[in-house]
């Protein structure tokens, strides 16, 4: 199992707080930073000094570290082109040294689509599974070919399809909890499933649902990564993690029912069990990414006794 932290900076961050937490982060042990695509805060927070472009603020991190992977979880089909799409992750790939990941989901935040002028279509499944064919057709056009497409949302006619990434295939990530489109735009795209944590009991229908839909598609079972996503708060005393979950504007009890919350050891534990079931990633959804001493304090009591 590999480690990410991930944020949301929309909530209220600068790009020099997703730099420090970033830096951490790898200084610790974590293997990503990923971090939320989204231009409006969400949950009552002020969201200062304002949002910051995910793909923009990945470039400069990508320059300042050297082993994390780093993506989005998600970015939002609704607010870029797929050309243009490609064409920023590709070329943040080559600023990391091939160390890119495309989140990419439907958009469902909808008061932001309406704040910015973002179109947000009633029916969204449609131009996502079309961003997908043209974003990953793009990457995997041999390099002097040309790429078209004609769908009923984007037409593409001889684009030369570059930049091209460094690595063969940047992975792509899909999650949700659908029950039937989902699963079957992941089967055919799909890297990595995530999902955010819930009952053992519905984790493994989504896992089963994706591997079912994967066997339909010709795929092998193993094909595709199982990652949760949790929100977190882990202290060293019961005080530590009430006081990180409040932060995050929960509490404990809901944080070790549907996040990843407690001790050291109750964390090492449930992540244990949620490895048994199929789960090999688990990012780390760290609302507060200012309490640099809670990144430092995952690295040091709690990701040693994982690997």
């Amino acid at each position: 199992m590999d480690f990410r932290l991930f944020v949301e900076p929309q909530n209220g961050a600068s790009f020099e707080d997703q730099l420090r937490a970033a830096q951490l982060a790898e200084q610790v042990g974590f293997d990503g930073f990923f971090r939320s695509d989204h231009f409006l805060a969400i949950g009552g927070m002020d969201g200062l000094p304002g949002p910051t472009d995910s793909w923009i603020t990945l470039g400069a991190i990508a320059l300042a570290t050297s082993r994390l992977r780093l993506g989005t979880l998600v970015s939002s089909a609704t607010f870029r082109h797929p050309s243009l799409a490609a064409i920023q992750v590709a070329q943040v790939d080559q600023m990391s040294g091939g160390r890119v990941e495309l989140g990419l989901g439907t958009g469902w935040y909808e008061a932001e689509h309406t704040a910015y002028g973002f179109p947000f279509p009633a029916k969204r499944f449609g131009p996502f599974q079309e961003q997908l064919e043209i974003i990953t057709g793009l990457w995997g056009t041999p390099l002097g070919s040309r790429f078209s497409y004609a769908g009923e949302h984007y037409r593409l006619e001889d684009a030369p399809a570059l930049p091209k990434p460094v690595q063969e295939r940047i992975p792509v990530i899909i999650g949700g909890s659908g029950a039937t489109k989902t699963p079957q735009i992941a089967a055919r795209f799909a890297d990595e499933f995530n999902a955010f944590r819930a009952s053992d009991e519905i984790i493994r229908e989504r896992i089963a649902r994706v591997q079912d839909a994967a066997a339909a598609a010709g795929r092998e079972p193993g094909a595709i990564t199982f990652s949760l996503a949790g929100t977190t708060a882990i202290g060293a005393t019961e005080a530590d993690v009430a006081q990180r979950a409040e932060a995050a504007g929960s509490t404990p009890e809901r944080l070790r029912a549907n996040g990843f919350a407690g001790t050291p050891s109750e964390v090492v534990d449930l992540l244990g069990r949620l490895g048994e079931l199929g789960v090999t990633r688990a990012y780390f959804q760290v609302m507060r990414m200012q309490d640099l001493a809670h990144i430092e304090f995952i690295g040091s009591e709690v990701l040693p006794r994982l690997r």
